[in-house]
C-alpha cells in the first residue's frame, strides 16, 4: 500500500505518524514515520462508507479519527480499535477542513454555507464562528471557504478560497481581519491563489499552501506581504517543486508535510 490517489487532508500525530485523506481512494491511510508503506485505517469498502474525504484529525480523548465525508455530506468518528463500527457525528454539512481545541470542541467548514460551526461535545447543531452572512468579500463573509486552524486563543484562521485570502476571526467576533493575502488573485508576495491548507505558530506566524501557486508561503504576524518557502519555481515532480500543494501539518521537530495533491505524494521538509 503504497500509493494514493488525488490526497487532501493531513494530520501529523505526535509519533510523527502521517494520516491522509486519500479522497479518490474513499480512504484515510496511515503512514508510520519512516515506514515504505501505509495502512487502511478507515474506508476503502466503497463510497458508502467513505466519498471524497478532504480532512482528517485525531480525537485523542475518544481515540478515534474525525473525517470530514464530503459528498456523503456528513461528518464520520471512525475509532483507531477494531471491532467498533463508523458513526455520523454531524449530518447535513458540506464539510471540507476540521480542527479541534484543546476543549475537546469540533470546528467544521461548511463550503456549501460559507462558514465555520464549533461543535461542543455533545452539540449536533453548532455555533457559527466565522462567516454565516451569505457568499462575499466583505470582512464578515467568506466565499468557498476550505481549511480551518484553530489557536490556543480560539481564534479560527479560516482559508477562503475564492476571496484568495486568510482570515482570522476572534472568539465571539462579528468580522474577521486578513491575516493573509486579500490584494486579489496573484502570483506576488502580497497574493494567494486559491489558498487551502493552513497552520499557525504560536508566534501567529501563518503558513498557507498558495495551490494555483504551486508553493508554501509564510506570512508573519501582521506582515503585509509573506516569503515563500517551498516551491514557486513552477508546477512539477521534482522534491524541491510541489504541483497543487493541498493541505499542510508540521510534527513536533518543526518538520512540514505537505500534500502535493497533484503528485499524489507527501513531502516532508526540514525548514531552517
Amino acid at each position: 500500500m503504497n500509493q494514493l490517489w488525488d490526497p487532501a487532508g493531513l494530520y501529523v500525530d505526535d509519533d510523527q505518524t502521517i494520516y491522509v485523506a486519500d479522497k479518490l481512494n474513499q480512504r484515510i491511510v496511515a503512514w508510520k514515520a519512516g515506514a515504505s508503506n501505509g495502512q487502511v485505517v478507515a474506508g476503502g469498502n466503497g463510497a458508502h462508507q467513505l466519498n471524497q474525504s478532504f480532512d482528517v484529525i485525531i480525537d485523542k480523548e475518544r481515540d478515534s479519527l474525525i473525517i470530514s465525508d464530503y459528498t456523503n455530506r456528513r461528518v464520520v468518528r471512525w475509532p483507531l480499535r477494531n471491532g467498533t463500527s463508523e458513526e455520523t457525528i454531524i449530518s447535513n454539512t458540506d464539510c471540507i477542513g476540521l480542527a479541534m481545541d484543546e476543549n475537546g470542541s469540533l470546528y467544521v467548514v461548511d463550503f456549501g454555507k460559507h462558514e465555520v460551526r464549533r461543535y461542543r461535545i455533545g452539540d449536533t447543531k453548532g455555533t457559527v464562528v466565522a462567516g454565516g452572512n451569505g457568499q462575499g468579500n466583505r470582512l464578515d463573509q467568506l466565499s468557498r471557504p476550505w481549511y480551518v486552524f484553530v489557536d490556543r486563543d480560539h481564534s479560527v484562521y479560516v482559508s477562503d478560497w475564492s476571496n484568495h485570502r486568510i482570515m482570522k476571526w476572534e472568539e465571539g467576533a462579528k468580522q474577521g481581519i486578513v491575516v493573509a493575502g486579500g490584494q486579489g488573485q496573484g502570483n506576488s508576495l502580497s497574493q494567494l491563489s486559491q489558498p487551502l491548507g493552513i497552520n499557525v505558530d504560536q508566534l501567529g506566524t501563518v503558513y498557507v499552501a498558495d495551490f494555483q501557486n504551486h508553493r508554501i508561503m509564510r506570512w508573519p504576524k501582521g506582515a503585509t506581504q509573506g516569503s515563500v518557502i517551498v516551491g514557486g519555481n513552477d508546477s512539477g515532480g521534482q522534491s524541491n517543486q510541489l504541483n497543487y500543494p493541498y493541505d499542510l501539518s508540521f510534527d513536533r521537530r518543526g518538520n512540514l508535510y505537505v500534500v502535493d495533491y497533484g503528485n499524489h505524494r507527501v513531502q516532508r521538509f526540514s525548514l531552517e
